[in-house]
């Protein structure tokens, strides 16, 4: 029952996203056999340091969606304090719904079953223009971030070119 659920959900989904695309990113299934892969590519917030970019990932539903979160995972090399070093994405809105056991974030700032596939890639574009760097994934970005910034944006730079590399 719950996995013909998620799949009319996510079926719903990417018809609404072919229907009316959203400016910024473009997603659609890795394989047309398969609702729960997903592939996304993010273009790079203009004003931001990620502009010109073209950042693949996968975003990856489990059978219980909505009621849990998907993951995440950038294939496309990232330097960013809340992307992990292997691309997974850590941001609150794709934590397991509830209260945090550590106390950083509310239960309202996580995973709630109305998020959707748009509204969990505009909070990465948001995320990739605003890091949270008081919560880290990536320490070494979060710590050059506030310490040592152009250095920072020397890396991010890389790559942002690296991931145009990719399409060309």
């Amino acid at each position: 029952m719950a996995q013909e659920q998620s799949a009319l959900l996510l079926r719903k989904q990417l018809a609404d996203l072919n229907k009316n695309p959203v400016e910024g990113f473009s997603a659609g299934l890795k394989d047309d056999n398969d609702l729960y892969k997903w592939e996304v590519v993010i273009i790079g917030p203009q004003d931001t340091l990620y502009e010109g970019g073209m950042f693949k990932a996968n975003l990856t539903f489990t059978k219980d969606y909505p009621q849990k979160p998907p993951k995440m995972q950038f294939t496309t090399d990232m330097w960013h304090p809340n992307i992990e070093q292997d691309g997974s994405v850590c941001i609150s809105i794709l934590h397991e719904p509830g209260d945090d056991k550590w106390g950083y974030e509310s239960a309202s700032e996580r995973w709630l079953p109305i998020h959707t596939v748009e509204t969990i890639i505009v909070s990465v574009i948001s995320m990739l223009a605003e890091p949270n760097d008081e919560s880290p994934a990536n320490v070494d970005a979060a710590k050059m971030w506030r310490e040592r910034y152009d250095e920072f944006k020397r890396v991010v730079s890389r790559t942002v070119r690296k991931s145009q590399e990719e399409f060309s």
